[in-house]
């Protein structure tokens, strides 16, 4: 009996742990994430992409670019996905570019995407190695829940790392976006509330929330409300924590280090 307790206990510290591990990696590498898959949505092969479309502005080409994994559905669907944009904003956009078809929305965003890899990792020395811990890890994931993330992740592959690295990194991007709008909703917090608190690095919850359509005037943020998206960053971060436990410790801590170094190289001058 002793020894069945003393197994059961010495499991659950290293279950325990390795919990810790994989949320602590989670967390670790979501900015990184976040700002080199922003930083292709707003880069000259998004923007070459946008334009293709006919339709002028960031939204229309972003929305069918973005939202083209999900097929030709009506915008609610889109606008259920995004979560964070107003619906009535996704609408527009969406119908406004109704004359490319999804897929080809999707494969144009895709290779745009991958052309921003090539052109910013081109000299980054271990991007196959970071591609293949990324690609483990977006493999693992589950797609319960995070419709685009899965119709990212099940867009065909390029053969070069670099355009490989920026795929993986869109798709994990939307593996977290869909598991935090989970967790904001989760919290008690509505998605315009959500956008007003948190922003982006380049600019504040007023101007984001602007940016994607919404309509003032905007309520104030209490610390109530600050508190609840607090409240949910921590269980966006234990959510997207099984998607990390395929690494072991190991792999965990070089793919945070090779993430901060890819993140340096997205971002340098040129």
């Amino acid at each position: 009996m002793g020894v069945a307790g003393g197994e059961i206990v010495s499991g659950e510290i290293a279950l325990s742990a390795q919990r810790g591990t994989d949320m602590s990696v989670a967390s670790a590498v979501k900015d990184q994430i976040q700002q080199i898959g922003g930083g292709f949505m707003f880069s000259r092969e998004a923007k070459a992409f946008a334009a293709s479309t006919g339709v002028p502005g960031f939204l229309p080409g972003y929305t069918r670019g973005r939202g083209g994994v999900l097929g030709d559905v009506d915008a609610d669907v889109v606008a259920a996905a995004f979560g964070f944009f107003p619906p009535a904003a996704v609408r527009t956009a969406w119908e406004a570019t109704a004359g490319v078809p999804a897929a080809k929305g999707a494969q144009g965003y895709l290779l745009a995407c991958q052309d921003f890899g090539r052109r910013k990792l081109a000299g980054f020395e271990p991007v196959e190695r970071l591609a293949e811990l990324l690609e483990r890890v977006a493999d693992g994931a589950s797609v319960a829940g995070v419709p685009l993330f899965a119709g990212w992740r099940a867009l065909p592959r390029a053969q070069d790392a670099p355009a490989r690295v920026a795929h993986a990194v869109q798709a994990l991007r939307e593996l977290r976006g869909g598991l935090h709008l989970m967790a904001v909703r989760s919290s008690g917090l509505s998605p315009l509330q959500a956008v007003l608190i948190a922003g982006s690095p380049l600019s504040s919850g007023p101007d984001q929330a602007r940016g994607y359509g919404w309509g003032e005037p905007f309520e104030e943020i209490t610390a109530d409300l600050k508190g609840r998206w607090v409240q949910a960053e921590t269980i966006t971060d234990d959510l997207i924590a099984p998607a990390f436990a395929v690494l072991d410790d190991r792999e965990a801590q070089e793919l945070v280090g090779l993430l901060t170094a890819c993140h340096s190289a997205v971002f340098a001058r040129r």
